[in-house]
């Protein structure tokens, strides 16, 4: 083991690997190009299509527990001051249905003008 590690060195290795690429052929570059545009291309290919989905969490939505003897006063105040949050949430979902729609609009036309 010890001889073999003796004849390797970075300088020689370094020279034949420049005598050994002088020596090649035209045509031979260009098959090497080939070769490592194609591998290139499968690899960006799998790095491209490695898309892992996010992990499920259910979305637990817990309530509030409401005393049995409140007045409808007390119920007023609290449906109050519940609406403006539940009026945002709506306008979000809204909102993001509009896009969502907008897209496949857009995607339609699309298609259409290809007369698909």
């Amino acid at each position: 083991m010890r001889t073999f590690l003796a004849r390797i060195s970075p300088v020689r290795a370094t020279r034949d690997l420049r005598y050994f690429l002088r020596t090649r052929e035209r045509y031979e570059w260009s098959f090497f190009a080939l070769s490592v545009t194609v591998t290139a291309v499968v690899i960006w290919a799998f790095f491209y299509d490695s898309y892992a989905e996010k992990e499920y969490r259910p979305n637990i939505v817990y309530f509030q527990q409401w005393k049995l003897d409140r007045t409808d006063a007390e119920i007023i105040a609290q449906q109050k001051i519940d609406k403006p949050i539940r009026d945002a949430e709506i306008a979000a979902q809204r909102a993001r249905e509009e896009k969502l729609r907008a897209g496949f609009k857009r995607l339609d036309d699309k298609l259409t003008d290809l007369g698909i």
